[in-house]
């Protein structure tokens, strides 16, 4: 169950504003890196979204995953359906949503959340005193 979602609209407006405006250089903001553009390929999902650069392709959602609890899935790009499988299993996790543009490189987070099971509360100890009782 997806809990505390952050949305990043109002970020991505004002980044491109800059742009629009000439403040910003388009290479700025089209720099994703090869590890984002293959992720794109193999486990993003289409946007209904124009790219708002280059305005050529619809854009690509790439979920990341992050967690302590995760291992080696740590820190790489699931599928909605990897993340669903995930959430059921595994402990609180960081989800971030990054739209991607295959074709101008463009790239922003437009969302992050948290999924998986609800983190086990922590349980205090106490020590015992010796030749007290406690």
């Amino acid at each position: 169950m997806q809990r505390q979602t952050v949305d990043y609209a109002l970020q991505r407006k004002s980044v491109l504003a800059g742009v629009y405006s000439g403040r910003t250089a388009v290479a700025e903001v089209c720099d994703a890196d090869p590890y984002l553009l293959r992720a794109a390929k193999f486990h993003g999902r289409p946007s209904p979204v124009m790219c708002p650069v280059c305005r050529k392709e619809q854009l690509t959602l790439v979920s990341w995953v992050y967690g302590d609890k995760l291992g080696q899935v740590n820190g790489s790009a699931r599928s909605r359906e990897e993340i669903g499988k995930l959430a059921t299993t595994a402990e609180e996790f960081s989800v971030h949503v990054v739209e991607v543009c295959r074709t101008c490189r463009w790239n922003h987070l437009v969302q992050s959340y948290i999924d998986g099971l609800p983190a086990r509360p922590r349980t205090r100890r106490t020590r015992r005193v010796a030749g007290t009782g406690e």
